[in-house]
């Protein structure tokens, strides 16, 4: 399992003092109020960078970033994304995964048939999309019946073949 956790991307510079505006991927975006180091990534590497926390305003974050006391400073980290280290983290409830664990996992069916790998969780909705890529791509909503068992450590998925056949949009 993966050390840090994507927690956000900056978005672009807010005002002349260096603030950014940052569009935050935590499943609680108050949680930024709370952190004073997130971290950036760069050729698999994690820096720290310190952070400030001004306000949350419409879903967004607004923060200053490390050293940034100028609209160019702040620039220039456009697009960058955040990262939070696991100690860090929201703690989960019972039985809840970090998307993180999940991306990798392999789709296996009841007869052992692998059936693809989770690439992307989208959530869009009441509930979360589950994206695979394998010899069939597909999606399916990520529902119990569907997907009795995850197991991050194992990076396994167990899948009721019959469930997905029903719910799943396969690509051809």
């Amino acid at each position: 399992m993966t050390e840090y956790l994507q927690i956000g991307e900056v978005l672009r510079p807010q005002g002349l003092r260096g603030e950014c505006k940052i569009r935050p991927w935590a499943s609680d975006p108050s949680l930024f109020e709370t952190w004073t180091t997130l971290y950036t990534e760069e050729k698999g590497e994690y820096h720290p960078l310190a952070f400030d926390f001004h306000r949350l305003h419409d879903g967004f974050v607004y923060a200053r970033l490390g050293t940034c006391a100028t609209l160019e400073d702040a620039e220039r980290l456009r697009g960058t994304r955040l990262f939070i280290d696991r100690a860090h983290a929201a703690p989960l409830e019972e039985g809840a995964v970090y998307i993180a664990d999940l991306i990798g996992c392999r789709a296996v069916d009841e007869a052992g048939q692998e059936l693809g790998v989770l690439s992307d969780v989208l959530q869009h909705g009441t509930v979360d999309t589950w994206v695979f890529s394998g010899p069939r791509p597909f999606m399916a909503p990520a529902l119990r019946q569907v997907f009795p068992e995850v197991d991050p450590e194992e990076k396994r998925i167990r899948v009721v073949r019959e469930k997905l056949e029903e719910v799943a949009v396969f690509e051809d």
